[in-house]
């Protein structure tokens, strides 16, 4: 039975301006993009990879992956106007044999090996798993410009991808979400709804999410700790 992991690359980037989205932009010659895909490529707990674009994206992303050469083949689908509905439009064209579902963000390209086994290990085992890291920050719950309350930071987690679930759940939730025209804010909340509990495993901070200009300078600082670490 075999593991696939989905990266939704569809969206659009608004956040970090400019015309290019922001999977495409380059982080030291390299489309982030191609950064995440080479960590799913190298892990021994991925089978199948697919990478969901927009249409007029597909073409540049194919010339991309085939200059990477990545240690398994990549599938392109085409996404849809949402992460949601690229996400399943990645799922309805799953592999048969596909026993465990991985959706992780094209824009977090530091993920750790040894995160994707855990996630995906405890998604076999218990059904479905995010990562997520505490808040450092005390959380206010807020109604326009007044403020209703204080959440306790030990009940709350900051959610991360990779996010893994066993096939039936996510195809079951997917599939109840689109019935009921509801939408989640991520997969696992789309799984949440329908009563499966859902493991958090501890992420890591430097799991992040480049999504505006600021963002850059860090990723491009643990780029060169990563080049650093294979050439030491």
């Amino acid at each position: 039975m075999s593991v696939l992991a989905i990266i939704p690359a569809a969206g659009t980037g608004v956040r970090m301006g400019g015309g290019i989205p922001k999977q495409f932009l380059s982080l030291e010659g390299v489309p982030i993009f191609v950064h995440t895909l080479r960590k799913f490529a190298a892990s021994d707990a991925i089978d199948d990879i697919f990478l969901a674009l927009r249409l007029e994206d597909m073409e540049r992303a194919q010339t991309d992956v085939e200059r990477e050469h990545l240690a398994k083949p990549v599938r392109l689908v085409c996404g849809g106007a949402t992460r949601q509905e690229t996400v399943a439009r990645a799922l309805a064209e799953a592999p048969p044999s596909t026993e465990v579902v991985v959706v992780h963000d094209a824009v977090r390209p530091f993920i750790e090996p040894g995160l994707i086994q855990r996630v995906v290990e405890a998604a076999r085992k218990d059904g479905a798993a995010i990562l997520g890291i505490p808040s450092v920050d005390t959380v206010k719950q807020v109604e326009r410009q007044s403020i209703l309350g204080t959440i306790p930071r030990e009940r709350i987690v900051l959610a991360q991808t990779p996010q893994a679930f066993r096939y039936a759940i996510i195809q079951e939730a997917f599939a109840r979400a689109a019935a009921d025209e509801f939408a989640g804010t991520d997969e696992s909340s789309l799984v949440e709804r329908l009563g499966y509990p859902v493991t958090v495993l501890m992420g890591s901070d430097r799991n992040i999410k480049i999504t505006k200009p600021s963002d850059l300078p860090l990723a491009r600082l643990y780029i060169a700790q990563e080049r650093e670490k294979k050439q030491g």
